[in-house]
């Protein structure tokens, strides 16, 4: 089990790597380095593990909630509930570890993701569209990093895609954005209450710390690892957790401490029993962050899921830096 000291010296290490395409064409021939939307390569950075050393998993197994005994009460699952199927939870336990799971659900494929080092779980549709209507991408993890954020590629053209805007930032896929679907992060037993009959996937057969945080105290920590962009504005704890709807992103203290808010055309409500999966070294012990669900309250639309994440704020303020900060009165 890594300390939060030994981590720390890993990821200081591996930042001295830069990423020049000149460097990384050996290890991805494929990928066409000449089309780009980055404009300076210091931003991307190795996280340590190379191609592939975090494994994404695909065509994973599932098991009835009844049958479940090793999830905690309070660890978080990514929730994905598709229309005509039954709602399925995707353990952090597991996505620690792997960061992307591809999956097909109700005939839609997709990507289930989870960077913790932005504390951002997003759910992707894996079909693009435009010039490349109707092809369906399986999803790797790089190694490496943009503004501390997960870089994944395809298998396909091995383009890389940044994750926590589902957009491809270098080779044939640059520019092209991926659909996000709603999900959200839920207690396990919230998720089991509301859904019994629901499936929850089944532990990887690969051998790893299943249950245990490699990041322990991350989300306390002062300062993101290897970020060294600007940190958010308002005085905000870079830190701190907020509710990201499209460039909107409300402070999780204020959802909080209000237990709903309604703006912008939206309902945000929060519920205390989640247990943080980046504090203790168990992330069913974590300290208390809270469900949050968002949906929408507009006519014609009310009471529907909205796509949202809830994310670190330096990580909202580097790809969204003219986003708008949700801070009250």
């Amino acid at each position: 089990m890594r300390t939060l000291v030994s981590f720390c010296l890993m990821m200081l290490l591996a930042s001295s790597v830069v990423a020049d395409p000149s460097f990384w064409k050996h290890v991805w021939p494929k990928t066409d380095f000449t089309n780009t939307s980055v404009s300076n390569w210091r931003e991307i950075l190795s996280g340590g593990p190379g191609k592939d050393g975090i494994p994404a998993l695909s065509d994973p197994q599932f098991v009835a909630v009844s049958g479940e005994t090793r999830i905690g009460n309070q660890e978080a699952v990514i929730v994905l509930e598709m229309e005509g199927e039954r709602a399925r939870a995707y353990p952090i336990r597991y996505l620690t570890w792997h960061e992307i799971v591809n999956d097909t659900v109700g005939g839609v494929p997709v990507a289930v993701t989870f960077c913790p080092l932005c504390n951002s779980a997003i759910t992707f549709d894996r079909r693009v569209g435009g010039r490349v209507k109707g092809r369906v991408l399986e999803f790797g993890v790089s190694g490496m990093l943009r503004n501390s954020d997960m870089v994944m590629y395809d298998r396909q053209t091995e383009s890389w895609w940044q994750q926590a805007i589902g957009q491809g930032i270098v080779g044939e896929m640059n520019g092209v954005e991926l659909v996000t679907l709603p999900s959200w992060m839920e207690s396990w037993e919230s998720f089991r209450a509301r859904h019994p009959e629901g499936l929850v996937m089944a532990q990887p057969v690969a051998q790893r710390a299943y249950g245990q945080n490699p990041y322990v105290g991350y989300d306390s920590s002062a300062r993101p690892f290897l970020y060294s962009g600007e940190m958010p504005p308002h005085g905000i704890d870079p830190l701190q957790r907020v509710v990201r709807v499209g460039e909107r992103a409300w402070p999780l203290t204020r959802l909080a401490e209000a237990g709903e808010i309604r703006e912008a055309g939206i309902v945000l409500s929060w519920k205390a029993g989640q247990a943080s999966a980046l504090d203790s070294s168990s992330v069913a012990e974590g300290r208390d962050v809270g469900n949050v669900r968002v949906r929408a309250s507009s006519a014609g639309g009310a009471g529907k899921n909205l796509a949202h994440d809830v994310m670190f704020a330096f990580a909202f303020h580097a790809f969204w830096p003219k986003g708008k900060w949700m801070l009250g009165e």
